[in-house]
């Protein structure tokens, strides 16, 4: 699963929220600003290190990383480990902001040039917030190969024009957090690219892939995430989606799925099942690795076992799998 700012919504803590969830959010109030002083201290002072708590949620991409390797899921959520930006990972969250963000233009306006038009100063806005992204084309002191980078998104971004026509949308929601809590207390959360209401009040909810579709075999786990999303919203609103789409900008391809209410409840036992299994390695310290292709694109095979890694000592209590004694420090998985 791409990249993008759901990612940012870590799972044992709060949400990173864009300004259109915000919008519905709650208003906080506003506390007075600190003394030059304190503001300059705090500035001066080093970040402190991530704090290790166990998983209180779960979003698409965690259930996912859990899916595909436990031990991946210990190394993002439990341990923090950091992870390089990727130059496909960060043209997708690119062009997810230029798509966004050419809904705030009138109808008229939502045209293929001024799209494209919207690419740069996206990328000086991520740059921005995200410094480290612009570590990717530190060896391109002539600018090429950004260049050619920058070409590929706003190509992605004009496909999108053969696919929906902007023009005729009005979107209901953009980038829109949700979180809603199960009755066995799983709280599930993620952010959805796009909500569209039909004035009948039929829901769809549509997400943006930059990548290319999958094989007709492989669908059923590229509509998982839109599942899970569905579930939420039907838990929120106590409305089933009636349509789930997916937009691969890649192969220009679109893959639609009706829902119904049964689709949901299969979904809803599925993350129970997988959410007892990350509280089970949770509370043991037991993550075990699961060797797939993908391995060749994981950050972390220094510390993974199957590439003669060791993993960081588990920072979190465990207790022993058979006897339910509590023990401090146990290290992770050998």
């Amino acid at each position: 699963m791409e990249t993008s700012t759901e990612d940012v919504a870590e799972d044992t803590g709060g949400p990173a929220r864009p300004a259109a969830a915000v919008a519905h959010a709650t208003e906080a109030a506003v506390e007075p600003a600190a003394p030059a002083s304190e503001t300059a201290a705090a500035a001066a002072a080093p970040a402190p290190a991530p704090v290790a708590t166990a998983p209180a949620s779960l979003s698409p991409s965690r259930a996912g990383d859990f899916m595909q390797c436990p031990l991946l899921y210990r190394f993002r959520v439990i341990d923090r480990l950091p992870e390089k930006p990727s130059e496909a990972a960060t043209r997708g969250t690119l062009v997810h902001a230029v798509l966004e963000r050419l809904f705030d233009a009138p109808a008229a306006e939502r045209t293929a040039p001024t799209a494209r038009a919207l690419v740069p100063g996206q990328w000086d806005r991520l740059r921005e917030s995200r410094p480290e992204v612009g570590e990717l084309f530190a060896d391109d002191p002539e600018g090429e190969r950004l260049a050619q980078w920058l070409a590929e998104a706003e190509r992605l971004v004009e496909r999108w024009f053969s696919l929906e026509d902007p023009s005729r949308l009005e979107p209901a929601e953009r980038e829109l957090f949700v979180e809603a809590e199960l009755d066995s207390g799983l709280r599930l959360r993620g952010i959805i690219d796009r909500v569209d209401v039909a004035p009948t009040g039929e829901v769809r909810i549509v997400d943006y892939k930059t990548g290319k579709a999958p094989r007709p075999q492989y669908a059923e786990g590229a509509l998982f995430q839109m599942k899970f999303y569905a579930l939420v919203v039907w838990r929120l609103k106590k409305v089933v989606p009636r349509r789930l789409q997916l937009v691969y900008l890649g192969s220009g391809d679109v893959l639609t799925y009706d829902p119904v209410l049964a689709d949901l409840e299969r979904v809803e036992r599925k993350l129970l099942a997988l959410w007892e299994a990350i509280r089970l390695a949770t509370e043991t310290g037991d993550w075990r690795p699961r060797p797939t292709k993908l391995c060749g694109w994981c950050d972390h095979q220094a510390h993974c076992p199957e590439f003669g890694g060791t993993p960081p000592p588990y920072p979190l209590p465990v207790r022993a799998a058979d006897s339910g004694a509590v023990a401090q420090g146990r290290m992770g998985p050998d």
